[in-house]
């Protein structure tokens, strides 16, 4: 197994986690409607899913993914429908109150919706295809990757979900926290578009 992969596959994953995309928006979002603690278990769900979605990659799923196109239309659509959705609810959130009435991310949900982001299926097919070792450490260097990964993951969901919390303790009013709201709804479908770029 070949450990000298670590630096630079913490490096792409860093890079792909810690710039916009559908996990940041979500994170930054509940963690201004939610506040840090109640969404510790959506930040948690998001490595744990990528990480399982690596090791399905890895045990071939990737192969299926890069040569089945109905494969990758279906997720992202369904990826781009469901952000579109919670930009909707955000854009129609009013203030405070009435956000914190509703329901955080539960780990599940977010664990399972790395299987519907499409910028995800990038990352995990990608560390797959560049920093796995064929051969006998195949296995070996698959693991390597997970934990990796995962590791690499948690500190860049940690940094949006901060932000958004950080938001949540400077916006007292409600129309500073809807004019956010609708900032963060359209970033939010700007980035399920993207996906069709």
């Amino acid at each position: 197994m070949d450990t000298a992969i670590i630096a630079p596959l913490a490096l792409y994953i860093f890079v792909m986690a810690i710039t916009p995309g559908p996990n940041n928006m979500m994170l930054a979002t509940s963690g201004l409607i939610f506040g840090m603690k109640r969404t510790l278990p959506h930040l948690f769900g998001i490595p744990t899913g990528g990480g399982l979605q690596i090791a399905i990659v890895g045990a071939g799923l990737g192969a299926a993914f890069a040569y089945e196109p109905r494969l990758q239309l279906a997720i992202k659509v369904g990826g781009t429908f469901y952000l579109l959705y919670l930009a909707w609810k955000l854009w129609r959130a009013a203030g405070l109150p009435e956000a914190t009435a509703s329901k955080p991310i539960t780990f599940l949900q977010a664990a399972a919706f790395q299987f519907a982001n499409p910028k995800a299926w990038v990352l995990a097919v990608t560390a797959v295809a560049a920093y796995t070792t064929p051969g006998p450490d195949y296995v070996a260097s698959l693991i390597l990757v997970v934990v990796v990964c995962m590791v690499s993951m948690f500190p860049c969901s940690t940094t949006w979900l901060t932000f958004g919390a950080t938001l949540r303790r400077f916006l007292k009013h409600d129309k500073h926290l809807i004019m956010v709201n609708r900032t963060l709804a359209v970033m939010t479908a700007l980035t399920g578009l993207i996906f069709w770029i």
